[in-house]
């Protein structure tokens, strides 16, 4: 294994040479920028950033330091020091050749603080906000005040522009008051306290103090520009930058998440979605600009709203960070490695200011961060474990860094020592973390709400991001609206209606505003109570007319994304084990997991009921498991009553072995069905049946009890038609009330009989 760490690491002086001889020869035949040397630099620092990023993983780093050591390998700090005749041939510092490289290090940038925005949690904020914005204060203002304090004591030899003090105090006490949510996240993640409270509090502390830190950073860049404390300019910049943040989370919310959705639905170009997303990304970029702060805001506001879209699917998640981490990450840390000579610490002056300015950095973070924690109610380890992670810089640190190295705050040399400080620190806080990690106890509370959310994160309700109504002119597709809204607005996921009937669009416009499909699905939506989730009960809704065949517009529609298929047409059955071929054409254009709706009884007189009395038949198979947590995800949409039935049939060995060990198998099942319940505050009524027929023993319960909807998991069958199997026909074939059947995304080898 540890040769298979350094072999890669062995081939890398054989490039060098190879390249430095190839680039001498290069920059021998013209002095004009060249092509060659710009993509041998980018070649040198994704191969070696990258490797040293594998290594730095390895051994429990984030990968970002193995990147901007990387840089610093090749800089004057050891390449420069060992060949300096070598290291000029590859990285000249001939202004138009830099520029080359630098214009694609400042678009990484932009793309790096996109990825941050992603990542940011607003849900994760908003829940622990009153601790974390009261820890966040504490670990803000402690560090910034100890960087605001150094700034205005450093010789004047160190400031590019000694007049300009106060501008650079305001910088040192940013980049010393920042944390990196990227480093930090990672490091919670991979110790799995992402979803512990303490683990909450310090992602969502680092997150505010990431977004306060760029705005700070926005505003000094303003005053940067200046020149001087011009109070006007600052002014406009803090205004119109509390405009921008203001707008951009109200109306810029719902845009972004439209025009996401268009790019999804609409294009059918080659990732329109992440195209979308950059020109997005740009615009905002762009917007801070003019208003005079910095890019970087603009594209870490964008990266928030974007990952706030619920159209945003795991491929094109990937997309994007496949793009930066691959890329644009090794290419932005190794430049600003490459930026820090590391030689100049020879020096015993710039030594020791170094070591200072790692020792204040880290007891004002630190120390604030604790004192916070304290201030906000956390205990003794709680507090030593948050202020361990707020102490990591890392990526953000060097983008500061390079920021005020760019705009002529910092000089070359106190650039080095921030760059230093940044990776000593980002170094030391994973083992830190991790140890002030694993010494915290879980109280009871704490653990019954993890195993809920484990629960939830295996569910399928609680995973479903887009639903797809398909629906004629009939009630039945009223009914089949209602439910779908009733579903959707559990957690405010955007559906869309798709009109299938010859002429449904003709038909909807004349059932009036009110009648019309997507009133109905709004209807449901907004009958669900908040549980939790600020978006329950609001949800956003298109309307979509079929265009071709039916198949092919079905097709067409599951090409889009979409996780459930919500069915409600005339005609459900023409046989007693066939469906209407209108179903099958849907059935076979759509792959994932379908709900067919059968509107019976009093539903077909009123397809948008005030309550459902739901029956939902469990037999303990996975698939029984998901038309119980529908079930139950209905009946706490709306009001009413849910009971559930253990069917089993004698035939069955494993009941029998179960009977004679007295039920244990049977009532096990329930009392899951019970605990599911339980988890969503519904109330439940159980029925133990093993001695009938599965169909016999849910038609008797639906002739014995006031129930109005059955909803049955079910398997799809994998035979030349649609098929459930035979007790999915016999219940929709033979029941009074109406049917629900939920059905797994994929067809089964043989005929399955289960509820």
């Amino acid at each position: 294994m540890q040769w298979s760490l350094l072999r890669p690491v062995g081939l890398v002086p054989a490039a060098l040479v190879l390249t430095a001889i190839a680039a001498g020869a290069e920059g021998g035949k013209s002095a004009a920028p060249s092509e060659f040397l710009l993509v041998a630099q980018i070649v040198l620092l994704i191969a070696v950033g990258r490797g040293l990023g594998e290594t730095m993983q390895r051994i429990g780093q984030p990968s970002v330091m193995g990147e901007l050591l990387a840089g610093i390998l090749l800089g004057p700090s050891l390449f420069g020091w060992i060949w300096p005749e070598a290291q000029q041939a590859i990285f000249p510092g001939a202004p138009e050749q830099r520029a080359m490289i630098d214009g694609i290090a400042q678009f990484g940038i932009l793309l790096l603080l996109l990825l941050t925005g992603m990542e940011t949690d607003l849900k994760l904020v908003r829940k622990v906000g009153k601790a974390a914005i009261a820890i966040s204060i504490a670990g803000i203002l402690v560090p910034f005040a100890c960087g605001f304090a150094l700034g205005e004591f450093l010789p004047d030899a160190l400031l590019p522009n000694p007049q300009a003090r106060l501008v650079a105090s305001l910088f040192m006490g940013t980049a010393l008051s920042i944390s990196s949510v990227k480093i930090v996240a990672v490091v919670v993640r991979e110790m799995n306290f992402m979803r512990r409270n303490v683990g909450q509090i310090i992602v969502a502390t680092a997150v505010i103090d990431d977004t306060i830190g760029w705005i700070i950073i926005a505003v000094i860049f303003s005053l940067a520009s200046q020149g001087t404390l011009d109070v006007a300019s600052v002014a406009k910049a803090v205004l119109g930058t509390l405009a921008f943040l203001a707008v951009s989370f109200t109306i810029g919310r719902r845009l972004v998440f439209q025009l996401i959705r268009w790019a999804n639905d609409t294009l059918v170009s080659t990732a329109p979605v992440v195209t979308v997303i950059l020109l997005l990304m740009g615009a905002m970029a762009l917007i801070t600009h003019l208003i005079g702060v910095h890019t970087v805001l603009g594209a870490f506001v964008a990266g928030i709203l974007v990952g706030e879209s619920p159209i945003l699917t795991r491929q094109i998640d990937e997309r994007l960070r496949g793009l930066i981490s691959s890329f644009f990450m090794p290419v932005f840390f190794g430049l600003a490695g490459l930026s820090a000579d590391l030689s100049v610490l020879r020096d015993p002056n710039l030594l020791m200011l170094t070591g200072l300015l790692v020792v204040i950095a880290s007891v004002g973070k630190f120390g604030g961060a604790f004192v916070g924690g304290t201030l906000g109610g956390l205990n003794y380890r709680e507090s030593l474990a948050l202020a361990s992670g707020m102490n990591a810089r890392g990526s953000t640190e060097v983008i500061i860094a390079t920021i005020g190295l760019s705009i002529g705050v910092l000089s070359q040399n106190l650039f080095t020592m921030i760059v230093t400080m940044a990776i000593v620190t980002t170094m030391a806080m994973p083992p830190m973390l991790r140890a002030a990690l694993a010494k915290l106890p879980i109280n009871k509370d704490e653990k019954e709400r993890l195993e809920r959310e484990g629960f939830e994160r295996r569910g399928f309700i609680a995973n479903l991001e887009r639903p797809l109504l398909a629906v004629d002119e009939s009630v039945n597709a009223t009914f089949a609206a209602h439910i779908a809204g009733l579903i959707a607005g559990m957690r405010g996921l955007p559906i869309t209606v798709l009109h299938i009937g010859k002429r449904a669009e003709e038909q909807e416009k004349s059932r009036g505003a009110e009648e019309s499909h997507e009133a109905v699905v709004k209807k449901a939506a907004g009958t669900v109570s908040a549980h939790g989730e600020g978006d329950a009960g609001s949800v956003d809704v298109v309307t979509r007319a079929r265009r071709a065949e039916l198949g092919e517009t079905i097709a067409a529609e599951a090409r889009k994304g979409f996780d459930l298929l919500v069915v409600g047409v005339g005609k459900v059955t023409i046989a007693k084990d066939r469906f209407d071929r209108k179903i099958e054409d849907i059935a076979a254009g759509f792959e994932g997991p379908l709900a067919i709706v059968a509107a019976k009884g009093k539903h077909l007189k009123q397809p948008t009921p005030d309550a459902l009395n739901i029956l939902v038949p469990i037999s303990g198979s996975g698939v029984s498991k998901r038309g119980a947590e529908v079930a139950v995800a209905l009946a706490q949409a709306g009001s009413g009553s849910l009971r559930v039935i253990y069917v089993a049939t004698t035939r069955d060995k494993g009941a029998q072995r179960s009977a004679s060990r007295g039920l244990s198998q049977e009532e096990g099942i329930l009392k899951d069905a019970s605990d599911l319940a339980a988890r969503y505050d519904v109330d439940i009524t159980t029925t133990l049946r093993v001695n009938r027929a599965p169909d016999a023993a849910i038609l008797r319960e639906i002739d014995t009890t006031d129930v109005d909807l059955v909803v049955m998991g079910v398997d799809r069958i994998q035979v030349d038609h649609l098929s459930f199997g035979g007790v999915a026909d016999a219940v929709l074939g033979q029941s009074k009330v109406s049917v629900l059947l939920v059905s797994s995304g994929e067809a089964q080898q043989a005929p399955a009989e289960k509820a």
